[in-house]
C-alpha cells in the first residue's frame, strides 16, 4: 500500500469500536478502514453512510446491491473491493457462475432484465466516456420507482468513491473470495461495447 496503516491502539476509541465490529463480521480488521480512520471523523461518517445504504429495508435487494458493487470494483481495478464484495455476493445467494459472469455480463444469459439494466447503469456511471441518457432512465424506471432509483444511484456512487480510494492507495485483497476467475484485470470490454443502451 502507498500509505501504511497504524497500530490498532493508535486509533481513537470510537474508531476501535468499528474495528471490533469488522473483526466480528469478517474475521479481521479491514485495511481500507484503517486507512480511512487516519481521518477519524471522515471514517465514522463514511461507515454510517455505508450502513444506511446496506440496511435491511433498502428498496434495492441485497444481491443486486452486491452485483453492481462488484462490477464497479472491477471497472475501477480495486482488488480489495472485488475480493470482499464477491464474497458478500456469494453469501447473499448468488451462484459462483454469476460472479464469474460479471466479467462479460453484457453477453451472459444468467442475469435477468432488472439486473441487466442496473449493471448497465453502474457501467455508465463508472466509465469515463459514457453518459446516462433519458433512454437509459426510461429502461430503469420499468424496474425501479423513483425512491429505488435514487438508492441504486447512491450505492453505485458510494462504491465508486470506495473503490477509487482503495485503488489509488493500492489496497490489496485480503483473501475473502477464492473463486475470482478470470483474475482481476481481465478486460470487461470497451466502454459501452455491447451495452444495453446500444441494443435498445
Amino acid at each position: 500500500m502507498h500509505v501504511p496503516t497504524k497500530p490498532i491502539n493508535k486509533y481513537p476509541w470510537f474508531v476501535r469500536l468499528f474495528f471490533w465490529n469488522q473483526k466480528r463480521r469478517y474475521g479481521k480488521v479491514l485495511e481500507p478502514g484503517m486507512l480511512w480512520a487516519r481521518s477519524p471523523r471522515v471514517f465514522a461518517t463514511l461507515a454510517l453512510f455505508y450502513g444506511a445504504l446496506d440496511r435491511k429495508k433498502s428498496p434495492i435487494e441485497p444481491a443486486l446491491r452486491s452485483l453492481v458493487t462488484v462490477l464497479v470494483s472491477k471497472i475501477n481495478h480495486c482488488a480489495f473491493c472485488v475480493d470482499i464484495n464477491s464474497a458478500t455476493l456469494l453469501k447473499r445467494g448468488v451462484s459462483p457462475e454469476m460472479v464469474v459472469a460479471l466479467n462479460d455480463w453484457q453477453n451472459s444469459a444468467l442475469f435477468d432484465a432488472r439486473q441487466l439494466v442496473a449493471l448497465d447503469y453502474a457501467d455508465a456511471i463508472t466509465r469515463t466516456g459514457r453518459q446516462v441518457d433519458q433512454q437509459m432512465i426510461g429502461r430503469l424506471k420499468v424496474h425501479f420507482d423513483d425512491d429505488a432509483l435514487v438508492e441504486l444511484t447512491a450505492v453505485i456512487c458510494f462504491q465508486n468513491l470506495s473503490s477509487k480510494f482503495n485503488s489509488a492507495l493500492d489496497v490489496p485483497a485480503q483473501g475473502f473470495c477464492s473463486i475470482l476467475e478470470p483474475p482481476l484485470g481481465t478486460p470487461l470490454g470497451p466502454a459501452g461495447e455491447n451495452s444495453l443502451s446500444d441494443e435498445a
